[in-house]
C-alpha cells in the first residue's frame, strides 16, 4: 500500500466532506476496491473504522456548542445501533459461505446503498434547483414525546443501521435526509444532531467489524492522516465555494461509481 497516495487521496475527499457534507465512505471505499484493489470486505471495514474519529471528534465539538439534538439522537441511535449490528452479523453469516462470496456480496451490496443515496440526494437537488416553489406532499412528523413516535424513529434507525453494519455507507447523508424530513430539525442542528448519531452508530458498528477480522490499520491510519486536515480545509473554503454545481459533480461521479460496483 502507498503510504503517500492513500493520504492524498484521503485529504481530497476530505475537502469534499468539508465542502459539500457528501459522506466520506461513499468516496473512500469505492477509492480502496478501485485504485488499490483492496478487497471489498476490508475496504468497507477499514472505512468504517476510518471514518469513526472524524465523527467522534465532530460530535464531542458539537455537544460543547450544544448544536444538537440530545433527544432525537438518542431514540435514532436505539434503533441504529442495534440494527448495524445486525447487518454485521448478516456479514459474519455470508463469510461461512466463504471469502469469495462475502466480497463479491458486499461489493454489490456497496453499489446499491451508494446508488440509492446519489439518486434520493439528486432528486432533492434538482427539485430545489428548478422547482423551488413546488410543494410536495409533506411527510409526518415524529413526535418523540409519543410511543408512536419513538417507535417511527427507532424503526427508521434499525433500518438505516443496518445498511450502514453491512456497506458502511448513508451513516451521514441517509440520517440527514431522515432528520429533515421527519423531523424538521433547524439548519443550526441538523449538522450537529446527523454527526452525533453516525459517531454513536459507527462506534458500534466498528467494534462489529473488528470482529470479522477484516479491519486493516495500513488502510487506517493513512485515511485518519489525511481526511481529517482535508475535513477542516474544506470547511474553511466552504464559505466562498458555489455549492450546487459541486454537488452535482459529486453526484454524478458516486452515480458512475456506484454502477459500475453493481455491474
Amino acid at each position: 500500500m502507498d503510504f503517500v497516495l492513500l493520504p492524498f487521496f484521503s485529504f481530497l475527499v476530505g475537502i469534499v466532506v468539508g465542502l459539500t457534507g457528501i459522506g466520506g465512505a461513499s468516496l473512500i471505499t469505492p477509492i480502496l476496491i478501485f485504485v488499490f484493489q483492496v478487497p471489498p470486505a476490508v475496504a468497507v471495514s477499514s472505512d468504517v473504522v476510518a471514518a469513526t474519529l472524524m465523527k467522534v471528534v465532530g460530535s464531542i465539538k458539537h455537544w460543547q456548542q450544544q448544536t444538537l439534538d440530545v433527544e432525537v439522537v438518542k431514540w435514532l441511535a436505539l434503533g441504529s445501533v442495534p440494527g448495524s449490528l445486525c447487518g454485521v452479523g448478516i456479514l459474519h453469516l455470508i463469510r461461512k459461505a466463504g471469502e469469495h462470496n462475502l466480497n463479491n456480496i458486499m461489493l454489490h451490496l456497496l453499489g446499491v446503498a451508494i446508488l440509492l443515496v446519489t439518486v434520493l440526494a439528486l432528486l432533492q437537488m434538482l427539485l430545489l434547483t428548478f422547482f423551488p416553489k413546488l410543494q410536495l406532499p409533506e411527510l409526518p412528523k415524529f413526535d418523540l414525546k409519543t410511543k408512536l413516535g419513538r417507535l417511527q424513529t427507532i424503526s427508521i434507525g434499525a433500518f438505516l443501521g443496518c445498511i450502514v453494519g453491512l456497506t458502511s455507507v448513508a451513516s451521514g447523508s441517509m440520517f440527514a435526509l431522515v432528520l429533515i424530513a421527519f423531523f424538521r430539525l433547524d439548519a443550526r442542528k441538523l449538522v450537529g444532531t446527523d454527526i452525533s448519531q453516525a459517531a454513536i452508530l459507527l462506534l458500534f458498528t466498528a467494534l462489529g467489524h473488528f470482529t470479522l477480522g477484516t479491519v486493516d490499520w495500513s488502510l487506517v491510519l493513512p485515511i485518519w492522516l489525511g481526511s481529517v486536515p482535508g475535513v477542516l480545509l474544506g470547511a474553511k473554503i466552504c464559505q466562498i465555494a458555489p455549492q450546487k454545481p459541486l454537488r452535482f459533480i459529486i453526484y454524478s461521479i458516486l452515480m458512475m461509481v456506484s454502477l459500475k460496483l453493481v455491474y
